[in-house]
């Protein structure tokens, strides 16, 4: 996108990553505003810090208090995902749902032209479609618009929380920092003296607030303890509610003798917590997903693509075929290990994320 003349809202959370995507979208021209939206006590917090950052970057601020928003949309999902006996990632809904929601409503507000985030993920434009600034896109079926790459720090990768975007959403959005490693991100902040501090990485769901997810959802779920049973119905020990426990999950079982045991499965009209002490119990290479999106509509199933089941998970080899009332059936080559219903099952194609969709 060109930069002349152009304004742009970038979002800014405190850190190093989207203080320095404002830092070089200024630098390349751009008429640059900040925004940080308060989600949760810890980002209330950090809307000092970047106050502070926006004076120096010499760049107008806007604070939005969304945290009612983000309780209903994210952290109520989050919870009723459990209470389903579901294992959600609420950065995917978030990401959606709230953040370019937000930057995409303040955008038109402002009537600027983009926003941009510190993620680090790329988008690439096919250079044959031109895009009025109507918004109106055209997009046939065997072509496509926008790509979504991921980035060349595949450390710092954050497009598999990106799935959900679409080719509207791709047109006004810029990731600065998609072609930068994280070493040369802190090295541009330094060589700035942009006032963050270099401590630790924020955690993946910010407002755990340092707490463990059980500890979390003992506010919202009321504990219904049951058996816990193996894979034959014989009884081993008690659990203290389905909702606490995850696919794969080996601490926090408390069953000696002959473990360890891992989670298997759960029986919620028996109320039942199934184990198994046999790990590759946990393998399949079949499972289902729903709610998929696709970034380029014009995609044909079934579809041989890789797929990655969690964050930060190994890629592996698929198909992706056609189910039923618009699910998708995913058959992988080689077996994964605890594939996790509520997870997020994304599909790539080389660099490219073609989509994805929760797994049921």
């Amino acid at each position: 996108m060109d930069s002349k003349r152009k304004k742009i809202v970038v979002a800014l959370s405190g850190g190093v990553d989207s203080a320095v995507a404002a830092a070089l979208l200024k630098k390349q021209g751009y008429d640059v505003i900040g925004v940080h939206f308060i989600f949760t006590k810890r980002t209330w917090k950090l809307s000092f810090q970047v106050k502070e950052m926006a004076e120096k970057l010499g760049i107008p601020l806007k604070i939005v208090d969304a945290r009612k928003e983000f309780q209903k949309r994210v952290i109520d999902y989050f919870v009723s995902s459990y209470k389903k006996d579901l294992t959600p990632n609420p950065c995917v809904v978030c990401n959606k749902e709230m953040k370019f929601r937000l930057l995409f409503d303040l955008m038109k507000k402002l009537k600027a032209d983009c926003v941009a985030t510190g993620h680090y993920a790329r988008i690439s434009k096919n250079p044959n479609f031109k895009i009025q600034m109507s918004n109106q896109i055209q997009n046939p079926k065997s072509e496509k618009i926008f790509t979504l790459l991921q980035a060349v720090d595949k450390q710092k990768d954050q497009s598999y929380f990106l799935y959900r975007l679409t080719q509207k959403d791709l047109s006004k959005i810029i990731f600065p920092l998609g072609n930068y490693t994280k070493v040369e991100v802190k090295k541009i902040a330094r060589k700035l003296r942009l006032p963050i501090s270099d401590g630790e990485e924020s955690q993946d769901i910010c407002f755990l607030q340092n707490r463990d997810i059980s500890s979390f959802l003992k506010k919202y779920i009321k504990p219904n303890p049951g058996n816990i049973t193996d894979k034959k119905g014989n009884i081993l020990a008690r659990h203290k509610g389905l909702p606490f426990y995850t696919i794969g999950q080996r601490k926090g079982i408390a069953i000696g003798g002959t473990g360890p045991y891992f989670v298997v499965g759960k029986n919620a009209r028996k109320n039942e917590l199934i184990v198994t002490n046999d790990e590759k119990k946990l393998n399949s290479k079949k499972f289902e997903a729903t709610r998929a999106n696709w970034i380029n509509k014009g995609i044909n199933l079934p579809l041989s693509a890789k797929v990655q089941i969690r964050y930060h998970a190994d890629k592996f080899p698929a198909i992706i075929k056609p189910g039923r009332s618009g699910n998708l059936i995913i058959e992988t080559k080689k077996p994964l290990r605890a594939v996790t219903p509520g997870q997020s099952a994304v599909f790539y194609k080389n660099n490219e994320i073609l989509g994805g969709g929760i797994i049921i």
